[in-house]
């Protein structure tokens, strides 16, 4: 077996010595793609708040933890983050803590 690697790693044609690492493309702050789970946490946020759905509310939430750890442009996406974060905690907060809407029962 060791006879098998030595003449294997002879003939390798690869050159380590021209390998060069990885260096990503610098990418202005304006070209990176749409943040859509953060547009998607503001419209369930609103919606929560607006129409007092817990559903939504809760999205909001969820579509925040998403976003945020894909964040890749801190100051733009930590705004519209926050802005997502505070309608859903908004929602919430008024669904469960507030009067109940006429027409149902809790």
């Amino acid at each position: 077996m060791s006879s098998h690697n030595n003449s294997s790693s002879a003939n390798d044609p690869r050159q380590p010595s021209s390998a060069k690492p990885f260096v990503p493309p610098a990418v202005s702050p304006q070209d990176l793609p749409v943040d859509y789970s953060g547009f998607i946490a503001v419209v369930f946020g609103i919606a929560g708040v607006m129409f007092r759905y817990k559903l939504c509310s809760w999205l909001a939430i969820l579509c925040c933890a998403q976003s945020l750890a894909n964040m890749k442009n801190v100051e733009t996406d930590l705004k519209q983050i926050s802005m997502a974060m505070m309608f859903g905690i908004m929602g919430l907060v008024t669904n469960y803590l507030g009067t109940a809407r006429p027409g149902t029962k809790s």
